[in-house]
């Protein structure tokens, strides 16, 4: 207001006289209305400014901690690229090593199922027969099957365990068998592992004994084994006392 003041009595009393003359007071009005019209103007562009300058500084501060969330996700996205890059390795690597190891059991595989076949045909023929099913999923050609590695090893565990258990026991099967005229007889067969058998009819006068060929069992007739056969089958029923009874072996 003091500089207003001032500016008015300045324009009053001491603005140039033209040609000798008093500036009218119309015209000093008139630059006194220009200037403070002027001074409104800087006011209110300056208040605007204020204003203005802080949603500039609102906005500037969101576009930087927007800025700052990105940054932080493409850092994320970064980290998690380079992890999955990682696990992508560690995965083809495993995956490397599961397809050698599964060639390897196929390869093993294809070695035992071979053996399994050639051993076949010196059991006896009641665990043969009792293993059929199992035999029968043995692949054809262990090269093209497409029986899957798992399934191969099941079965070739299972058809081991048959044959192992049979081995490590004396078991007793009815059977028929030829005698010397061709007629088939009754008989209890007596099994002692895998590697011998013995057979006698119910009167005990047809007996003999067994063993494991390479084309199957070789069985010979010997009436002197009916006793001691029959004994063996008793033993087995539970029907006597357990006691020794020796019989005769042949060693291929």
């Amino acid at each position: 207001m003091r500089r207003f003041a001032a500016l008015a009595a300045l324009l009053l009393f001491g603005y140039p006289r033209a040609n000798g003359a008093e500036v009218p007071l119309q015209s000093v009005r008139t630059v006194v209305e220009q200037w403070v019209q002027t001074r409104q103007l800087i006011s209110k562009t300056q208040s605007d400014w204020e204003s203005e300058k802080e949603i500039l500084l609102q906005t500037k501060a969101l576009f930087e901690r927007e800025l700052a969330g990105i940054d932080a996700q493409i850092a994320k996205v970064s980290t998690n690229s380079t992890q999955v890059d990682r696990e992508k390795a560690e995965a083809d690597r495993d995956l490397k090593d599961s397809t050698e190891t599964l060639e390897h059991v196929r390869e093993v595989m294809a070695g035992v199922e071979g053996r399994i076949r050639a051993l076949s045909p010196r059991l006896p023929a009641p665990l043969l027969e009792s293993m059929q099913p199992l035999m029968a999923r043995l692949p054809d050609d262990p090269k093209s099957t497409k029986v899957g590695a798992t399934e191969r090893v099941q079965t070739a565990v299972s058809l081991l365990n048959e044959i192992d258990k049979f081995n490590n026991a004396v078991t007793l099967f009815s059977e028929k068998r030829k005698n010397e005229k061709g007629e088939e007889v009754s008989v209890e067969t007596a099994y002692i592992g895998l590697g011998a058998g013995y057979f006698v009819n119910q009167t005990g006068e047809y007996a003999g004994a067994g063993s494991p060929g390479e084309k199957g069992w070789d069985w010979t007739l010997d009436p002197s084994l009916a006793v001691p056969v029959r004994d063996v089958v008793r033993i087995y029923r539970g029907e006597r006392t357990a006691t020794f009874v020796p019989l005769p072996v042949t060693l291929r």
